[in-house]
């Protein structure tokens, strides 16, 4: 479908040829349309444009099969009075969420900060249909600022999830929300960049590895979903980049497959495990290193340290290598590598790539649990 529509794209942007005239430079000397020849200008437009909607047809059918599973939340809070110690204001968080279905149950997927700090009782969410109900469980995880309800009632329909490592830039995308309060909006765009690290985020998300959209995304359209053009779940929107406080086609969203893992881990430990690798890395590796090193560019993450029988030492990982790929996705850089690691289930014996010498060497690591371990990586 993609591709259908890209076919109509040039038709919106033709280019003038040599010693070609502007239609409208050309339509001003021109005897105004006769009755029949407008008619037969309108019956060539309606026929063009059925065929355009014929195409456009799948935003709608995606719109359609999308809209049940999302969900607009609302979230009341105490929050300290700043000029009166003693005093609380009562506040509520608005945003969004979707509903899936993990292991035979239903539950509401979305942002940590849409419920954070909000007691159980006064999370409140609404379905599609009218209906309001409340969250049996609920679960958080700031560094991530992922969060999962659990819900139960009938009649619940749940999203399709896609695979977020396979989207590409430029790929189409549509969100689904309540921006401002106003319940199952949707806005169109694009994949405007994959791999958005080191944002400045208000609750300080540590692990961050985000779509870059320019669909429209606004205050509300947090944890509501990025959606493909298949009405697959590929993100959960979660920010904006902006001086205004409104959108100005800068969004950020968590890749649905990230999103799943930790809410699989909730579901089945009750807390987020995360996987640990043993190494100290390089947060100042520049392309200069890089270069001295014998890379073409600067890449990967440096390693300068290791954990004492950690499970980069068991795997003859050694200080002064530079890991290019983790599990067969190429490294880009350290905070990235943590990412990677922090997302593979414990225990998981992954390939990695180190660069040693001016040789790629290829190791298998068997990763290990972060708590069990303290001071790297």
């Amino acid at each position: 479908m993609a591709a259908g529509l890209a076919a109509w794209l040039p038709l919106a942007s033709v280019s003038w040829g040599q010693g070609a005239v502007p239609d409208d430079a050309q339509e001003s000397n021109e005897e105004p349309l006769s009755r029949s020849q407008r008619d037969a200008l309108y019956a060539t437009l309606q026929t063009e444009v059925a065929e355009l909607e014929r195409h456009l047809n799948v935003l709608k059918k995606v719109v359609k099969l999308v809209s049940p599973t999302v969900v607009h939340i609302k979230a009341e809070k105490v929050e300290r009075s700043p000029s009166h110690r003693s005093s609380r204001d009562k506040i509520e968080e608005a945003g969004s969420g979707v509903v899936i279905e993990l292991k035979g149950n239903h539950y509401v997927l979305t942002n940590r900060h849409v419920i954070k700090d909000a007691r159980i009782q006064d999370i409140t969410i609404g379905l599609a249909d009218g209906r309001e109900i409340h969250p049996s469980k609920v679960w958080g995880d700031a560094d991530t600022d992922v969060a999962l309800l659990a819900v139960n009632a009938p009649k619940l329909v749940a999203a399709r999830l896609g695979d977020s490592s396979a989207v590409e830039i430029g790929e189409f995308v549509l969100a689904v929300g309540s921006p401002f309060g106003l319940s199952h909006s949707v806005t169109y765009g694009i994949i405007s960049a994959k791999g958005r690290r080191d944002l400045e985020l208000g609750d300080d998300v540590e692990l961050q590895d985000f779509l870059q959209t320019d669909a429209a995304i606004n205050p509300g359209n947090s944890g509501g979903p990025l959606i493909n053009l298949r009405g697959e779940v590929i993100g959960i929107n979660t920010a904006i980049a902006s001086n205004s406080g409104g959108n100005e086609g800068i969004g950020f969203s968590i890749p649905i497959k990230g999103a799943a893992h930790i809410a699989r881990q909730f579901i089945e430990r009750g807390h987020v495990v995360r996987a640990y690798l043993g190494v100290n890395l390089n947060v100042r590796f520049s392309t200069t290193m890089a270069v001295k090193l014998g890379l073409p560019r600067k890449q990967g993450a440096h390693v300068t340290g290791l954990t004492p029988r950690g499970p980069a030492e068991m795997a003859d990982v050694r200080i002064g290598d530079v890991v290019l790929r983790f599990n067969g996705v190429r490294v880009d850089n350290d905070t990235h590598l943590v990412y990677l690691v922090s997302h593979t289930e414990v225990g998981t014996e992954v390939p990695i790539d180190v660069f040693r010498d001016g040789q790629v060497l290829h190791l298998t690591v068997k990763v290990g649990n972060k708590g069990d371990y303290k001071g790297t990586r």
